[in-house]
């Protein structure tokens, strides 16, 4: 949790807040996805998370995908933006979120996935077809949805 975020929450406690928030979807060579399942909701998610004051989307999706999956992204292409009722996240501690997320998609990276235990479980790259709405975090299954359609997969799971 960001300083920012820890701020806001000692005066709202739980209540309900709106965050900004930069993602990355990863695509090897391969066409397929790195996810991560997370230790909150053991769901499998893209790497992404809050701004921190003065940083930019940009800037918070590259530290995200840093900090979380252990790699450094050399292009970034702006997919989409995730927001509304479906962006809605309460955490198992009662914190409630809702994200204005912009996702990025990064097919240009440096490194090798390693995991943040703090947050994920495990990561792992998935081909898109293997992906079912179930296994995703609620909140971003709209960006699979669309994710899904983009790349011209087509089945009555992502409808």
């Amino acid at each position: 949790m960001s300083d920012y975020i820890k701020y806001i929450r000692g005066m709202v406690g739980h209540k309900p807040i709106l965050s900004g928030a930069g993602s990355v979807i990863v695509e090897n060579e391969k066409g397929e996805i790195l996810l991560g399942r997370r230790t909150d909701n053991h769901l499998w998610g893209y790497s992404g998370g809050g701004m921190d004051l003065g940083e930019s989307v940009e800037e918070c999706a590259r530290r995200e995908l840093y900090e979380e999956m252990g790699l450094e992204a050399d292009e970034l292409t702006l997919f989409m933006v995730n927001s509304g009722p479906e962006s809605h996240m309460i955490y198992p501690n009662g914190d409630e979120t809702y994200y204005l997320e912009i996702i990025y998609v990064c097919r240009s990276y440096r490194g090798e996935p390693r995991r943040q235990p703090e947050e994920l479980e495990e990561i792992r790259f998935f081909r898109p077809e293997e992906l079912r709405p179930e296994m995703i975090s609620p909140p971003i299954r709209p960006v699979f949805r669309k994710y899904m359609k983009a790349r011209g997969i087509q089945n009555d799971a992502w409808k």
